[in-house]
């Protein structure tokens, strides 16, 4: 149960979290690098041509500029010790807390060129701190920082594997192929930055909460520093090197506005220019005595009181990073330094309280592990495709799932048979699958079956139950799936007396795993033996769902249990239906393009208001054609098994599978997977003479479109085949009476109740109430004319539309129901079922919580459990 918290944890806040958590990866990565980049891009800034003579004196900069341009009021001003690198000066600017830097020729005083880059990074910083958006955006970028935590923490458990080998922890396996390598890059990539992730984290909230950075003084044993403001160039934390200021930098304002008040305001105001040039001199003298050639860079803050001090701060020759500063006081009135502060005489913990920026950049640990947490930030986007990319297959398992369980009919069954117990330990969802599709062929053939899953297994059950069947998936590195840990730690921890049954057991697995294949499954079996049951025949292993492998548990348990039991398998039948129309929907609408589709079969097909499209997309034959020329083969060429050219044979195939060598283009072929199906809701009902589908385009990050919808929507000519076959979908179908009804739903969600309401206007049932979001009413309102005929005749008692871009607050459709919340209860009290179609994330969940609030929980569940309650998201 604590396992399964946590992947429940970890995948939804991947789905939320993750889209921001990979934007401030990549703008993150991004700045880690400005300096280097700032540099590279104003050469002529930065750099000069070394002439054979010294350079200018801060005092010499100083007395230049209030003569040229006495308007620039000067903060301080950087000296660099490499005869060919620029000087600088920091002046104060309207708009700039830290003023402006501004490079100079340090032979001439003469302004170099403006650096460019610096409104880019700004931006890209902001993005990265606070999506630009101010204090509500730190305070999400930060949630979502603590979030990576928990990401990296949790999927290190989650993949926790029995043994361990490097080889397991650290190594892609590119020979795996669909889900298995979507999870395994997710995995053993995620581990590999697992310690950047965590550095980046836990550095990065040092500027999100005060909690944390008091935390992180305390757990380090350094005294937290009175902040102060400082002044400078190049290298300094000002002008375009300027990273962060955070609180430090108006703590530090507030603190010494407080200890000058308005003594120190009019000293700064007597101070003139002749003391200043006297205390640059003096200083620069004083410091060039004692520091001549051990510097990189020395930057003097332009003194603001006659108090006989003169504060700087210098680079060393080769410094650990590019905050590593060196800091001193010069007196005067001695000519003396003061208050010498080494960064290389600080201890370890006081460097890194004193460096946060580098050492959450990285630079603190030196140019090679900068380098790779750069790599590991801008990875933060494949953790946040792949993770959606195993969500939505996990999804469309749990469909297939449900699928399996709705064809399980009821038949009399053999008085003198014995019953069968069918567990299954599933991860994905394909062991329960096939475990309802083995009961349905045993149930066909009389057969009392009962299916159960092994986490809900009993002792008892076990104990009692004569003739066993187990269909079990091995997960990650040989383990059992999720739900079934406590099943083996606890009953299988030790033998039970199951001598009186007879089990046989199905592994699922793949052999792109050699070392754990199918090993859950076997330890189940070994298990069983142990336990003193006799097996029906073997286990019974299946690589990847092979329908081959499956057959080969339908044939086993066919000859053991002398029964005539009908081929299992996951294929799917399709029918030809032609494309008719296709039109747009939504022209100029600010979402992707949604198109009205409308088939015709030459059979009388039948289906339910609330079912399903199941459709077999395929490939473009642009894409053939290039698959083809990559391999050498001939488009023209007709395969002797089937009699049909090459390019027809490959229009449904996976051409990203991997080809094994082959010998002839059958043997190719053969090696081809299809590829997946999508489903779509039906929005008309047979008696309208044509089937009705509504597909929005969907693209990915190359704008490539999606399998489906770039199927339907741009690869079909108008008046070809599609394959599809009709899928029952009895959670949704429309009540049989003419109870009121209350249809919820947004987007391309609007289908399926479109088939609703058209089957309950040919019934005259009149008692209808559509609730329906979009984006703008103008472009957006899907089969406006329809629904506005409906609501001129009555046949729509209600309508309540949300188009959430037509106003400046945006409002959905959860929004309408809190808004009409005595209507909702009043349409449930007169017996109003309820139905909700269109995206889970979202809408129906935002819907579920509205529904909660307006009639309470208990009240939702008891509709759920009454069938007024019934949802077709996706």
């Amino acid at each position: 149960m604590f396992k399964k918290i946590f992947f429940q944890l970890h995948w939804f806040f991947g789905i939320t979290a993750g889209l921001i958590l990979a934007l401030m990866g990549v703008t993150g990565a991004i700045y880690s690098y400005e300096q280097q980049i700032i540099k590279l891009i104003n050469q002529e800034s930065y750099t000069v041509v070394a002439e054979q003579r010294p350079k200018l004196t801060p005092a010499e900069i100083y007395q230049h500029f209030q003569q040229e341009h006495p308007d620039l009021k000067i903060n301080s001003i950087t000296i660099a010790a490499q005869p060919t690198d620029s000087s600088s000066i920091n002046v104060a600017k309207e708009g700039e807390r830290r003023g402006l830097t501004m490079m100079i020729n340090p032979y001439s005083a003469e302004l170099l060129p403006e650096i460019k880059g610096r409104k880019f990074f700004a931006f890209v910083q902001q993005l990265h701190r606070n999506l630009t958006v101010g204090p509500v955006g730190k305070q999400i970028t930060g949630a979502c920082t603590l979030i990576l935590i928990f990401f990296v923490l949790s999927g290190l458990y989650l993949r926790w594997p029995k043994k361990h080998s490097f080889k397991q922890w650290f190594s892609v396996k590119p020979k795996l192929k669909g889900r298995n390598f979507i999870w395994d890059l997710h995995a053993v990539v995620g581990t590999w930055v697992a310690i950047f992730y965590l550095m980046l984290a836990c550095t990065g909230l040092y500027w999100s909460y005060d909690w944390w950075r008091n935390g992180m003084f305390k757990v380090l044993g350094v005294e937290r520093p009175q902040p102060q403001m400082q002044a400078g160039g190049p290298g300094s934390n000002t002008g375009p090197n300027a990273q962060r200021e955070g609180r430090e930098g108006r703590e530090g304002r507030e603190g010494r506005e407080g200890r000058e008040g308005r003594e120190g305001r009019e000293e700064r105001i007597s101070l003139q220019t002749e003391q200043i040039q006297f205390a640059l001199n003096q200083s620069w003298s004083t410091f060039d005595q004692q520091f001549k050639n051990q510097f990189s860079s020395v930057t003097f803050t332009i003194p603001k009181r006659a108090n006989g001090e003169l504060e700087l701060s210098f680079v060393d020759p080769v410094p650990q990073h590019e905050r590593a500063r060196n800091k001193a006081t010069v007196d005067l009135n001695t000519n003396q330094l003061k208050d010498v502060e080494l960064y290389e005489d600080k201890k370890l913990n006081e460097k890194i309280m004193s460096s946060m920026l580098p050492v959450h950049r990285g630079s603190f640990f030196g140019p090679i592990y900068q380098f790779f947490a750069m790599l590991a930030a801008l990875a933060m986007p494949l953790f946040f495709v792949t993770g959606w990319m195993l969500y939505l297959k996990r999804r469309k398992q749990k469909q297939l799932t449900r699928e399996a369980k709705q064809n399980l009919a009821v038949v009399d069954v053999d008085p003198n048979a014995k019953p069968w117990l069918i567990a299954y330990a599933s991860q994905t969802g394909v062991s329960e699958q096939l475990a309802w599709r083995t009961a349905s062929i045993l149930q066909a053939a009389r057969q009392p079956v009962t299916v159960k899953s092994v986490q809900s297994l009993t002792t008892n059950e076990l104990q009692t139950a004569s003739q066993i069947l187990v269909v079990a998936s091995t997960y990650g590195t040989g383990e059992a799936p999720d739900l079934a840990a406590n099943f083996e730690k606890k009953l299988m921890s030790h033998p039970l007396n199951l001598s009186h049954a007879q089990f046989a057991v199905m592994t699922l697995g793949s052999r792109e795993y050699p070392d754990t294949y199918c090993s859950f499954g076997h330890r189940i079996y070994d298990w069983f033996n142990a336990s003193g049951a006799t097996p029906l025949f073997n286990v019974i292993e299946v690589d990847n769902a092979n329908n081959q492998d499956i057959q080969n548990w339908t044939d086993a348990l066919a000859q053991a249990a002398q029964l005539e039991l009908a081929t299992l398998s996951i294929d799917k039948v399709f029918d030809q239906w032609k494309l008719q129309k296709r039109a747009l929907l939504n022209p100029n609408s600010l979402g992707q393009p949604a198109y009205n589709l409308e088939l015709e079969s030459d059979h009388d097909a039948i289906w339910q208001a609330g079912d399903i499209a199941e459709i077999q997309p395929g490939n473009s034959i642009e894409r053939i054609q290039a698959f083809l020329q990559q391999h050498n083969l001939d488009e023209a060429l007709v395969l002797a098994t089937t009699g049909q050219t090459l390019v027809e044979s490959l229009w449904n195939k996976n051409l990203n599978s991997e080809i094994q060598p082959f010998a002839t283009a059958e043997e190719l072929v053969e090696q081809l997977e299809n590829l997946p199906t999508r489903e779509y809701s039906i929005a008309s009902i047979p008696t309208q003479g044509m089937m009705r589908l509504v597909v929005r385009q969907q693209r990915d990050e190359q704008q490539q479109l999606g399998l489906g919808s770039g199927w339907l929507t741009h690869h079909v000519a108008v008046g070809t085949q599609v394959q599809l076959r009709i899928r029952t979908n009895e959670s949704f179908h429309l009540i049989d009476d003419n109870r009121p009804i209350i249809c919820i739903g947004n987007g391309t969600g609007i289908a399926g109740l479109m088939s609703l309401i058209s089957a309950r206007v040919r019934l005259d049932y009149t008692d209808n109430w559509l609730i329906f979001g979009e984006r703008q009413r103008e472009h957006d309102f899907f089969y406006k004319e329809t629904i506005e005929a409906w609501q001129n005749t009555a046949m729509l008692k209600r309508i309540d539309l949300a188009f959430s871009r037509d106003q400046p607050e945006k409002v959905y459709v959860h929004h309408i129901l809190r808004q009409n919340a005595d209507e909702v209860v009043k349409w449930i009290h007169q017996g109003a079922v309820i139905y909700v179609c269109g995206s889970i994330n979202g809408m129906a969940s935002d819907v579920d919580l509205a529904l909660i609030e307006i009639l309470g929980e208990t009240t939702v569940d008891e509709l759920r459990q009454a069938g007024r309650y019934r949802r077709d998201v996706y």
